[in-house]
């Protein structure tokens, strides 16, 4: 199984990513290595990426959803997939691959964005995403103002991982 965590900068799917596999013992990617360098300096700039720039960065992470699934293997993976079209493209077989949307007060993702020094992408973009999000339908979802141990916790019965 290849759990694919997804929402908006500041929602905590690094966090929380790490935190599940940790406890599950499975192994953890997140999409923003997955970001060729043009990505991240135009993300940088404070610049939204188009879907064109997207495109090479999304098969990268579905090649690696797909080498987890061939090799059996059980993986989480943070990335952002704001819209149903990458979504799409992300799950070929949402038996393997199961959505976590984890979503929250825009207040309290500023303020998360508003503490980050190490990241590329800051507080101004996240208009940008809040406006490309089509939320999914079929996702297990997840209000941020938990605790990370909170939410792991609660993913963990979602899926029956206990």
């Amino acid at each position: 199984m290849v759990i694919l965590i997804m929402g908006v900068a500041g929602s905590g799917k690094t966090t929380v990513g790490r935190a599940l596999t940790r406890e599950l013992g499975w192994s953890f990617r997140d999409a923003d290595d997955f970001h060729p360098p043009a990505n991240i300096a135009k993300m940088s700039a404070g610049q939204p990426l188009t879907d064109a720039d997207r495109a090479p960065w999304l098969a990268a992470i579905r090649m690696q959803i797909d080498e987890h699934l061939a090799r059996d293997e059980n993986a989480v993976i943070a990335c952002s997939a704001l819209k149903e079209s990458y979504r799409a493209l992300l799950v070929a077989d949402s038996a393997q691959v199961k959505l976590v949307h984890l979503t929250g007060d825009p207040a309290l993702l500023v303020a998360r964005l508003a503490g980050r020094t190490d990241h590329f992408m800051g507080p101004a973009m996240l208009a940008s995403q809040l406006a490309a999000l089509q939320s999914p339908r079929d996702a297990f979802v997840v209000d941020i103002a938990q605790t990370p141990a909170a939410i792991v916790a609660q993913i963990r019965r979602g899926f029956g991982l206990q």
